[in-house]
This record gives structure tokens, sequence and C-alpha cells, in this order.
């Protein structure tokens, strides 16, 4: 049963998503059988993926350990403005959403993610251009989002604000390589030395609390 679900990451930050096709992410709750049974461990491990890669569903275990770690398109799926699915289940998720956050998972998982982005390989001579501009863009954009995450407590997914600091740095990763590696690593330590209002660790307590619920909640709806 799907319990949340909504459009996530360029189509929704506002930067310059023509080219992007829309990627949907959702969480769902694996049904009782495939829980409770002999293979209830790797039901809860589970994530689908579409063959085109553009639906991906985590059983809401993999979803919780994702958000725990403050992987960046799980935590944006928690602070989006909207969804195309929100069941009572989902809303409690929402509502959860700063209990997962934690000031060194954020350093980590944000930074971590954009350093990946800025060590790719340089792409073939043909779709090196625009593959770059890409590749530059969300690795600012992580960093910037990890940086408000950490002085506000708070996810902003709609960058419209920063769109001129994003795109001129996606263009200058293009231009000059040397600048725009300079631009990144002032920004990759300007988001360790935040002094951040996020606590040391999340607040797994009130997490474990809310899933238990949610699967009791299941398997109830599920009892003959």
């Amino acid at each position: 049963m799907t319990v949340l679900m909504g459009v996530v990451g360029p189509a929704v930050h506002g930067l310059d998503p023509e080219d992007d096709e829309p990627k949907v992410l959702g969480v769902y709750l694996a049904d009782a059988e495939d829980v409770c049974g002999l293979h209830g461990p790797a039901a809860l491990a589970r994530t689908y993926v579409s063959p085109g890669g553009d639906l991906t569903m985590h059983e809401l275990h993999k979803f919780a350990t994702l958000a725990l770690e403050a992987d960046p398109a799980a935590s944006e799926l928690l602070w989006l403005g909207s969804h195309t699915v929100c069941t009572e289940a989902g809303r409690a998720l929402v509502e959860l959403r700063e209990a997962f956050l934690s000031a060194p998972c954020v350093r980590k998982a944000y930074g971590g993610a954009a350093l990946r982005l800025f060590r790719r390989p340089s792409p073939p001579a043909d779709e090196d251009a625009e593959l770059i501009t890409a590749y530059a863009r969300d690795c600012l954009r992580l960093l910037r989002q990890g940086r408000a995450l950490l002085t506000s407590g708070r996810l902003i997914t709609d960058m419209t604000a920063q769109r001129e600091d994003v795109l001129a740095a996606a263009e200058l990763a293009t231009r000059n390589p040397k600048a725009f590696s300079a631009v990144i690593r002032t920004e990759l330590a300007a988001l360790d030395s935040i002094d951040s209002v996020l606590p040391g660790r999340p607040d797994t307590a009130r997490v474990n609390a809310t899933l238990i619920e949610l699967r009791l909640a299941s398997l109830r709806q599920a009892a003959p």
C-alpha cells in the first residue's frame, strides 16, 4: 500500500528542469504476509525502481533508514510543498521529518553526494558540456540545501531564489573547471564549519515508535 508519493528532483528545484524528466519517489507498506513470514527482513529492505528509472518506491523500513541517514532524495520527499499521494500514514511520516535529522548525517549525506558528483570522471566529448553542467548544478544545489538544513533545520526544495548563483556556477564548470573547483571547495568548507541548529543525533525513539504504530495499524487492517 502506497502511503506517500511525490515528484522530486530537478522538476521541483526551480533551477533548469526543461530537459529533465520528472522523478517520482514513494513509500509503501509491505503486505502483512510478506512482513510476518520467513522473508520479512528482505521485504522490509526492499526498493522498487521502474524500468525507466522515473519511479522509485521504498518500503517503509527502508525509507526510514534512508531518512535517518539524511539521504537527500528521501529527505526531499518529506519536505515537498505537496504530494501526489499522502495517506494518514504518509502524514505521520511528514510530521516526523524533523525527528529524522541530525547535523553529522546532514553534513555527511549532502557533502558526500556533492563530492561524488564533483569527482565524476569526465564524460565523452560529445556529451561533456550538457553532463558537466548538470553535475555541477546538482553539486552546488546539494551543498546549498545542506547548509540551509544545518542553519535553519528546514530543507529548501524550491531553489528558485538561488537559481542565478547555481546556474552561473554550472556554466563556470564547463568554461573554467579550476575556478569551479575553488567554488565547490569554499562551499564544502562552509558546510563543515556551520554551527548547526540540528541535534547531534536523530530522535530514533520517536521514529521507532511511529514506525511500530504504523506497522501495527497496517497489520490490524489486514486481519480477517
